[in-house]
């Protein structure tokens, strides 16, 4: 885990419990033991209750399993609880779960022997030798290579949970047999599958699908197609803000910023590799005057062609190039998630030229440019992982070695603390990802440095060396966000949709008790739009306490109560998010108050000191 130590607004208006830190497959490997071999029971008591269902795939997952299951008649509720009381008399029984190595041939045997076609087809795709099987006791088995638990006795009954049932296509072919999908979830103890159960609640609460249309932010129209985002006006402005304060953070960062097309004739993927090795997550081919052109799934080709315009010298480099580029990937419809998954977003891409002896420095920019952009939306605590070298890749020894050696020293230069993952890198070069942890714990993957030795070579990728010798530069890929929609999508989660003041798409709700004081609230709406605000009048005619409600369904941070005192001695009534009635305040200084607070990315009470409290009912 890495902190990074900024200021940054409240991460949410309405404070969650803390947050308790549950196990990971990763951090524990009991529980990934438990979690694999619950699985196994699951997919035992299934038959035992079901004998003409047939199993298939059973892994674990960040919160616990599946087991997916071609069974004549859908599972119901009641099924569910069914399989979980036998899941229960399996545990307490505390059958051994054994490992048994086998033949190919006597594993074909078996399998046929059970009529089980999926696992038929699972030993196929198995390439090396012996088979490996597990055993609960002596009545089930299941292909698999480990790990488990030694007995199902270490299972805990009452920390295990079934959760819902789901369709899956075998193999994730649309074209293949529909199966069913048991989820369920698994924990070392009573008190971790209560805190999941509560953080399940509280996410959705949050769920970013739920509150984006619900507060106006953006919508997916089916009628346009799946995956496809519109942006509504609140939506706009608070995307307009993040980009705006990217793009000023890249400038100030000594980048340079990109502009490149949509689409391009298909010879460019087939020279990046794309049609080669990608071409399944693109769409398909137009033709255009006799030529094909596709849209585009990257932003990276683009970027090597604009370096290729001209022969560069050394002393150009490093070439930082930044680009908020939206792309287009396939993307299954059974496999769309609001914004977290959909086929046309925005990528915060940036690609850096540089010599071989600066890429150490060029990565440690890159983390402190990534610790700035993060730690202004209160993300301060990451979990990294560098992933090197994998059996099969490009580029040489020295290389990759060089590469890994600065990808270290980069990390150790900012004192983070990370995980390593061996052979985990992609065929062209090692990287870094940063996973971000949200207000209540979850983290999420965003932003990856990957070092590329590929896409040089593909391009011819040139300068001049101080010898005069034509090299490659060494290309790193890097982005932030991950994507802006994704990104945003983490956001309304995280602040669970209460904007913090500077990013909140309406800063300000100005409440008219009267008619007469309606002209009053136009004019100092004037007044803060003239200063870069965005404050709104509620104009609804709606009682006061109405008024008030819905700025607060709306997660407004501040609402402005405005009756005959108020337009009498020029001042607002101010009530503040999370806080309640802030006072009476002259115009100039909630307006300042706003401004200062925005600027320091705090809140408004941390900035204007709180007026005398107001007593008593509501006078207006």
């Amino acid at each position: 885990m890495a902190t990074a130590a900024t200021t940054t607004a409240t991460p949410v208006s309405s404070e969650p419990p803390p947050p308790v830190r549950l196990p990971t497959n990763e951090s524990s490997e009991r529980l990934l033991r438990i979690r694999h071999s619950t699985s196994h029971v699951m997919a035992m008591a299934v038959q035992k209750l079901f004998p003409h269902a047939k199993v298939t795939i059973g892994p674990w997952i960040d919160n616990g399993f599946y087991y997916d299951f071609d069974a004549a008649e859908p599972f119901t509720d009641g099924d569910l609880k069914a399989i979980k009381k036998e899941m229960d008399k399996i545990i307490k029984r505390k059958l051994p779960i054994r490992r048994e190595e086998l033949s190919r041939a006597e594993a074909e045997s078996r399998i046929r022997a059970l009529g089980e076609p999926y696992k038929m087809e699972i030993l196929e795709g198995i390439k090396s030798e012996p088979i490996t099987l597990y055993h609960c006791g002596d009545e089930w088995w299941d292909l698999c290579a480990g790990p488990h638990v030694e007995h199902t006795g270490e299972i805990n009954a009452k920390a295990v949970a079934l959760e819902s049932v789901a369709g899956a296509y075998w193999r994730g072919d649309e074209t293949k047999a529909t199966l069913q999908r048991i989820y369920g979830t698994a924990w070392e103890t009573v008190e971790q599958l209560k805190e999941y159960k509560r953080l399940k609640e509280e996410a959705k609460r949050r769920d970013h699908r739920m509150l984006g249309p619900k507060l106006g932010l953006f919508s997916i129209q089916e009628d346009a197609g799946g995956g496809l985002v519109f942006w509504h006006p609140k939506g706009a402005r608070v995307r307009r803000i993040i980009e705006d304060f990217w793009k000023d953070a890249h400038i100030d960062a000594g980048y340079e910023l990109l502009v490149t097309p949509h689409v391009a004739n298909a010879t460019l993927w087939k020279t990046s590799g794309h049609l080669d090795f990608y071409q399944e997550s693109m769409f398909d081919q137009m033709d255009v005057e006799g030529e094909l052109y596709q849209l585009k799934p990257m932003n990276c080709p683009f970027h090597c062609l604009v370096f290729k315009e001209g022969l560069r010298s050394y002393r150009e480099l490093p070439l930082r190039w930044a680009e908020l580029g939206t792309v287009y990937r396939y993307e299954r419809s059974g496999t769309l998630h609001g914004l977290m998954r959909v086929r046309g977003f925005t990528q915060d891409d940036a690609h850096i030229f540089c010599l071989p002896d600066q890429l150490a420095d060029e990565i440690e920019r890159v983390l402190d440019l990534t610790e700035r952009i993060l730690g202004r939306f209160g993300f301060t605590d990451y979990e990294i992982m560098l992933s090197t070298r994998p059996d099969k890749s490009v580029g040489s020894d020295d290389i990759w070695e060089r590469a890994t050696s600065a990808l270290k020293t980069a990390l150790d230069a900012k004192g983070w603390a990370y995980s390593v993952d061996d052979g985990g890198g992609a065929f062209y070069g090692p990287k870094i990802d940063v996973k971000i942890r949200d207000a209540i714990g979850r983290l999420w993957q965003c932003s990856t440095i990957q070092c590329d030795f590929n896409l040089p070579d593909r391009f011819d990728l040139e300068y001049v060396s101080a010898t005069s010798s034509r090299e490659r530069p060494i290309m790193l890929h890097r982005a932030i966000f991950g994507s802006v929609e994704r990104f945003f999508g983490i956001l309304v989660e995280s602040f669970a949709g209460a904007f913090p003041l500077w990013l909140a798409p309406v800063q300000m709700r100005l409440l008219p008790v009267t008619d007469a004081a309606a002209a009053y609230c136009t004019e100092v709406r004037a007044m803060a739009a003239a200063r870069g605000m965005r404050v709104e009048v509620d104009n609804s005619g709606e009682r006061l306490g109405k008024m008030v409600r819905n700025g607060e369904m709306d997660k407004v941070p501040l609402l402005a109560v405005v009756g005959a005192k108020e337009v009498e001695t020029r001042e607002l009534s101010v009530r503040a998010r999370g806080v309640g009635d802030v006072g009476c305040l002259a115009v100039d200084v909630v307006l300042d108050g706003i401004a200062g607070a925005s600027e320091r990315v705090v809140d408004f009470v941390d900035v204007v000191p709180k007026a005398e409290a107001i007593v008593g009912e509501d006078t207006h």
